[in-house]
C-alpha cells in the first residue's frame, strides 16, 4: 500500500503549474463583480472542503457513474477507504495551495489570528468540525457530505449558499450561517479588510469531461475526481460589506487512478428487479399498466490512499487556480 502523501507534500505537488484545457461550457457564474474592484488587502474567513460518501442519483452527474454497468436508471453510490486523516491533509494542502495563489496574485493576505481575535467575531461559534451535512443534489438526487476545514483556521464557518442542505438537519446550519456572514461582514466594514470565504465539494464521479487535468499523460485512467459544479465557489466580503461571488458552474478535475468501483447490488436485488421489470412489460403489453421499474443499482468506489489524496488535492488546485484569476481580473 502507497504510504499516506503529508500535507506539505501535497503542496509541494500542487505548486507545480498546470494547464488546464478549455470547457465546453462556461466554467464559472459571477455575481456581483463590481464589490471586488479595488481590493487587494484580504483575510479568509472559511476555507471548507466538503468530501461526497454517499449519493443517490437519478442522472448521470454527481457522485458516482450512472451507466457504469449499462443501463443503469437510478444510482446508489458509496464511497470507502478515505480517512479522516486523509481528507485533513487534503484541506491543509489545498489551503495552503490557495494561500500562495493568492499572494502571487499580488493580494496582501492578513492573518488569520487577527481575523477571529476581532470583537466582530467574539460571539460568532464554529460549527462542528468536521461537519456532516446530508445535501440537495440536481434534480432530485441526494448524497451525505463531510466538511473539513484547514487545521490553520480555528473555526469552520459557513455563510448562505455555501451549501445546499436536505431535510431538517440543515436548520442549525443555516442559522449559524446567516450569523457568520453579519460578523464576517462587520469585520470587513470595521477594518477595511476583504474576507474570503470558499468552500470546495469533492465529487468521486467517474465522468470523463472535456477540460480535465490527466496525471502522466498516458496512465491508464480508471476513475476521475472533481470539484464539483454548483457546489463550490468563493466569496469576497468588501470592506463595503456588499459581496462577489464566483460559483464553479463546471466541473474541475483530474483523471487517474484514484479509486476502484464495483457493482455492489446483491443477486437478490437484481433479480427481483428483473421481474418486476418484466411484469411491467407483460402488463403494458395488455394495457394493464403497471409500472416500469427501471434498472437501480448500488456501486460501491473505494479509495486508493496516497492517489486519492493527489487527485481530490489537485482537483483543489485548480478549482483555486480558476477562482482566483477570475477574481484577479475584477479587481
Amino acid at each position: 500500500m502507497k504510504k499516506l502523501l503529508s500535507a506539505i507534500a501535497l503542496a509541494a505537488m500542487l505548486f507545480q503549474p498546470v494547464v488546464v484545457a478549455a470547457k465546453d461550457q462556461e466554467p464559472v457564474k459571477i455575481s456581483g463583480p463590481a464589490n471586488a474592484k479595488g481590493v487587494t488587502t484580504v483575510t479568509i474567513g472559511a476555507f471548507n472542503v466538503g468530501f461526497i460518501f454517499e449519493s443517490t442519483d437519478q442522472i448521470k452527474k454527481t457522485g458516482g457513474l450512472m451507466g457504469a454497468f449499462g443501463g443503469t436508471t437510478k444510482a446508489k453510490s458509496e464511497l470507502v477507504g478515505v480517512t479522516p486523516e486523509m481528507m485533513q491533509a487534503i484541506t491543509d494542502a489545498a489551503y495552503a495551495d490557495f494561500v500562495s495563489q493568492l499572494g502571487a496574485r499580488g493580494y496582501v493576505v492578513q492573518s488569520a489570528a487577527d481575523l477571529f481575535g476581532h470583537a466582530a467575531l467574539a460571539k460568532t461559534k464554529s460549527l462542528e468540525a468536521p461537519l456532516d451535512v446530508n445535501i440537495a443534489l440536481e434534480k432530485g438526487s441526494k448524497g451525505k457530505a463531510t466538511y473539513y476545514k484547514p487545521s490553520a483556521l480555528p473555526s469552520l464557518l459557513m455563510i448562505p449558499g455555501d451549501f445546499t442542505g436536505s431535510g431538517m438537519s440543515s436548520m442549525g446550519i443555516n442559522m449559524s450561517a446567516g450569523q457568520a456572514n453579519m460578523a464576517l461582514s462587520n469585520y470587513a466594514k470595521q477594518t477595511g479588510v476583504g474576507v474570503i470565504d470558499v468552500v470546495y465539494l469533492i465529487d468521486f464521479s467517474d465522468q470523463k469531461r472535456p477540460g480535465f487535468f490527466s496525471f502522466g499523460g498516458g496512465v491508464n485512467v480508471n476513475s476521475g475526481l472533481s470539484v464539483s459544479a454548483d457546489y463550490s465557489r468563493m466569496t469576497l466580503i468588501a470592506p463595503s460589506g456588499k459581496q462577489a461571488v464566483i460559483t464553479v458552474k463546471a466541473p474541475i478535475g483530474v483523471e487517474g487512478e484514484f479509486i476502484d468501483k464495483s457493482d455492489a447490488s446483491t443477486g437478490t436485488e437484481k433479480a427481483v428487479q428483473s421481474a418486476a421489470n418484466v411484469a411491467g412489460g407483460l402488463a403494458a403489453a395488455a394495457n394493464i399498466g403497471l409500472p416500469m421499474f427501471g434498472k437501480t443499482r448500488k456501486f460501491q468506489f473505494t479509495a486508493k490512499p496516497g492517489n486519492y489524496e493527489e487527485g481530490a488535492a489537485k482537483a483543489a488546485s485548480l478549482a483555486s487556480e480558476l477562482l482566483l484569476g477570475r477574481l484577479g481580473a475584477l479587481r
